[in-house]
């Protein structure tokens, strides 16, 4: 294994997805919180200092592979208050596989917001869970510490996790505020996952991230339930806290379908 999720490539914004990177499903495939880590990256570097991300979204619109990916991104809509900044991420036969937006504000200490609500419990109050025996666990699974508070991946119902990624997103850098939560948001889903996931598909095809303020510290907390429509339709929702207290919440919808039907894939 290596020891980050990405590799720098030869060229400006190429990288290669290290085998951490795989999701549950399948060792070819990526989880989504690495790569949502790494668009925000390329997001990060194309805002000016003194602004924050207020609110993240991400369009998976395949797969996205472990191997080369290349990063690109612009500036969508430039202001002197707030931005519209977008990246992509295509693989090695240029398919854009991801898309993802992010509106950037300014970064002040002298809001009228009042005291924030703490998660009321802490990463030390967690236990470990082991995950399902059919899911691929080399991968995303082992370079995150998990401390369940509440339920577990393996029992369908709402859950509540402490999640530490333990690696960085490329080597010799350490993880941004943005790219940490990131790389844990996407999980919501499993988090709280409401269907026995052996034998059904809760594929998310989006993540929309809303966030009041940076996070701080190694610790995220998702805090999950997941409601299932009539349909192959799903929302998995999720509130986020650090130790210091809420940081934001998470929406993902949800490709809902047997095994059989979805084949582990979009």
């Amino acid at each position: 294994m290596k020891s980050a999720y990405y590799l720098a490539g030869d060229t400006p914004g190429e990288v290669v997805a290290t085998p951490r990177t795989a999701g549950p499903w399948t060792a070819a495939a990526q989880h989504g919180g690495p790569p949502a880590a790494l668009l925000a990256r390329a997001v990060e570097a194309l805002v000016e200092p003194g602004r924050t991300v207020g609110r993240f979204t991400l369009d998976l619109l395949g797969p996205v592979p472990v191997g080369p990916l290349q990063v690109t991104s612009e500036v969508l809509r430039p202001g002197r208050t707030v931005a519209l900044v977008g990246a992509a991420l295509a693989d090695s036969s240029g398919r854009v596989v991801a898309r993802a937006q992010a509106w950037a504000m300014p970064l002040t200490a002298d809001g009228p917001g009042d005291a924030l609500p703490m998660a009321g419990h802490a990463p030390g109050d967690g236990r470990h869970e082991e995950p399902p025996a059919t899911w691929h666990r080399d991968g995303y699974m082992e370079s995150v510490e998990w401390r369940w508070v509440n339920g577990a991946v393996s029992r369908p119902g709402p859950g509540v996790v402490w999640m530490r990624p333990l690696l960085p997103l490329l080597e010799g850098e350490a993880l941004s505020p943005l790219q940490r939560v990131l790389v844990c948001a996407d999980s919501a889903s499993g988090v709280s996952s409401a269907l026995d996931a052996d034998a059904w598909n809760f594929l998310n095809t989006e993540l929309t991230v809303h966030l009041v303020r940076p996070a701080e510290g190694e610790w995220i907390c998702l805090d999950a339930v997941t409601t299932l429509g009539p349909g192959a339709v799903g929302v998995a929702a999720s509130t986020i806290y650090d130790e210091t207290g809420l940081v934001g919440w998470t929406r993902q919808t949800l490709l809902v379908v047997p095994n059989a039907e979805g084949s582990r894939g979009r």
